[in-house]
C-alpha cells in the first residue's frame, strides 16, 4: 500500500521548484496559487493517514481492554483524549479523526477475513487526497443518519455523487449539499424532523447595559419571510450608498454602517412599518419567498419542498401552508419546464424571469449569494453586443462577482435549456491556461442527485 510519507517528497520537491526562498511575495500570482494548493493537498494527505492512526489507537483503546488499553496505559481516560491532547485540537475534532478512520478502514470479519471499508468511495477520495478529514466527516455522518431507511444501493450511490461534488466547494457549500442530500435519501424523516425544530423555536428580549439583546430560533418556515425581507432592505441600503459614493453624494461625516448593523436597520424599519409608520414605502416590492416543489411530490404529499434562501428543506404540509399564507410564491416543477423568453422586446429582465433564473442559479451563480443580493446580468451585453432579454442570455450575480467576472475577463457558458440548464464560468488563460470550466448555479451548491 502506498502510502503519504512515499508521496510526500515528489510533493515537496514541487514546491521547492518554484518557492526556494522564505519570502512569499516573491512568487508570482500562478506560482503562489500552485503552491497554496500543493500545500492543501500535502495537508489532506496527511490528514487521511491520521483518520487511519486515530482509528487503529481507538482499536486498541476500546473498552474490554480494560487498564491495559492503549490510551489508559498513557494516561489518558480514552482515545479521543488522548489524540486531541497530543494534536491541540478538541475532543470533537479527534473523535471526527476516528469515526473517519473506522468508516474507511478495511474490516476485520470474525472469521479473521477482510472485508470492504463500510465508506469505499470516501476511503478512495482520501487515499487521493481529493477530499479533507473534515468533508469525509460530514459525508459519512450523513450518511449513517439515513442508511437504515434508505437502503445499501441509494447510500452507495449519494456516497459516489458527494464525494465527486464536494471538492471545490467550502463546509459551509458542502453542508448545505448535505443537508439536501439527506432529505432527498429521507424524505420521510423531513416531517420529523420539522416537528422537532418547531418545539425549538424561541425568540428574547433583555435590556443589557442600556441595549437591548434580541435572541432568537426560527424554523424554516418562520425564517423564510424574515429573512427575505431584511435581506431586501439591507441590499437597497447597500445599494443606496454605492449610487451616493458614485455621485459624490455620500455624508462622508457618517460613519458607514456594517452589514449586521444594516440588518439591525431593517429588522427596526420593519416593525416601525408593521405599527403604522407614515414612511410606509419600504423597498420590499422585489423580495420574493419561493416555495419550491415537484408536481409529483405535490400531488402524491410525499417527499419534500426547498425555499429560496433557506438551506433546510420542509415537509409538502408546511409547504402548502407557505402558499395558502399569501406573499409567497409556490413554483411548481414538471418533468421539463420551460419558460417564455422575451427576446429584444425590453432590456430589463421581468419578475418572472428573475424567479425563473433564481430556480437555475439558486442565488449568485459564482458564489451562491442569495438570491436579495444579486440581480440579472447580460452575459451577452444589451447595448455592446444586441444580447437578448433571455433566459439563456441572463445570469443572476452579486455586484462583487459581476465585477470580477468582468474586470478579470471570465466567460459564462449557458448549456441547455430554461432551468434545467447548468452555468459554466470560463477562466482567463491568466488564471487557468487550460480554461477549464467551473460548474455554477444550483447545480454546484444543490445536492446533484
Amino acid at each position: 500500500m502506498t502510502r503519504t510519507l512515499d508521496l510526500l517528497p515528489a510533493e515537496v520537491d514541487a514546491v521547492r521548484s518554484v518557492w526556494s526562498g522564505a519570502d512569499a511575495g516573491s512568487l508570482g500570482d500562478s506560482d503562489l496559487i500552485a503552491v497554496h494548493e500543493r500545500y492543501c493537498r500535502m495537508r489532506r494527505m496527511l490528514d487521511a493517514d491520521q483518520t487511519v492512526l486515530a482509528a487503529e489507537i481507538a482499536r486498541r483503546s476500546r473498552p474490554e481492554l480494560g487498564s491495559e488499553g492503549l490510551a489508559k496505559t498513557q494516561g489518558y481516560r480514552n482515545p479521543t483524549a488522548l489524540i486531541a491532547a497530543t494534536g491541540g485540537t478538541t475532543t470533537g475534532d479527534a473523535a471526527r479523526l476516528v469515526r473517519v478512520g473506522e468508516a474507511t478502514a478495511p474490516r476485520r470479519l470474525l472469521s479473521g477475513e477482510t472485508a470492504p471499508a463500510r465508506h469505499p468511495h470516501v476511503a478512495e477520495a482520501l487515499a487521493k487526497a481529493t477530499l479533507t478529514e473534515r468533508a469525509a466527516g460530514a459525508i459519512i455522518a450523513v450518511l449513517d443518519r439515513v442508511a437504515f431507511r434508505a437502503g445499501v444501493e441509494a447510500v452507495d450511490a449519494a456516497e459516489r455523487t458527494l464525494v465527486e461534488q464536494a471538492p471545490g466547494l467550502t463546509m459551509d457549500h458542502l453542508n448545505r449539499v448535505l443537508v439536501r442530500a439527506e432529505a432527498w435519501l429521507d424524505p420521510d424523516g423531513v416531517g420529523p424532523r420539522e416537528d422537532e425544530r418547531r418545539g425549538l423555536e424561541r425568540f428574547t428580549m433583555r435590556e443589557v447595559d442600556g441595549m437591548f439583546e434580541l435572541s432568537g430560533r426560527l424554523t424554516p418556515e418562520h425564517a423564510a419571510p424574515v429573512k427575505t425581507a431584511i435581506e431586501a432592505l439591507v441590499s437597497d441600503q447597500m445599494r443606496a450608498t454605492k449610487d451616493a459614493q458614485r455621485d459624490g453624494t455620500a455624508d462622508l461625516d457618517v460613519p458607514r454602517r456594517s452589514v449586521v448593523q444594516m440588518q439591525a436597520d431593517a429588522l427596526v424599519r420593519l416593525c416601525e412599518h408593521a405599527l403604522g409608520c407614515a414612511d410606509t414605502d419600504l423597498p420590499l416590492a422585489g423580495a420574493t419567498v419561493v416555495v419550491r416543489i415537484d408536481h409529483e411530490d405535490l400531488v402524491d404529499g410525499t417527499g419534500y419542498a426547498t425555499v429560496d434562501g433557506i438551506t433546510t428543506p420542509v415537509s409538502i404540509s408546511t409547504a402548502r401552508r407557505m402558499a395558502a399564507g399569501g406573499q409567497i410564491i409556490s413554483c411548481v416543477l414538471g418533468g421539463a419546464s420551460q419558460i417564455l423568453d422575451w427576446g429584444r422586446t425590453r432590456r430589463l429582465y421581468t419578475t418572472m424571469q428573475r424567479l425563473a433564473l433564481v430556480e437555475r442559479d439558486g442565488g449568485c451563480a459564482m458564489c451562491g449569494a442569495p438570491p436579495g443580493h444579486t440581480k440579472v446580468h447580460h452575459i451577452r451585453w444589451w447595448a455592446r453586443d444586441a444580447g437578448p432579454t433571455d433566459l439563456n442570455n441572463g445570469i443572476l450575480l452579486c455586484e462583487s462577482c459581476h465585477h470580477r467576472i468582468h474586470d478579470n475577463k471570465w466567460d459564462i457558458r449557458i448549456d441547455g435549456v430554461g432551468i434545467r440548464a447548468k452555468v459554466w464560468f470560463i477562466p482567463p488563460p491568466h488564471v487557468d491556461p487550460a480554461r477549464t470550466p467551473r460548474l455554477g448555479g444550483r447545480a454546484r451548491y444543490d445536492y446533484a442527485a
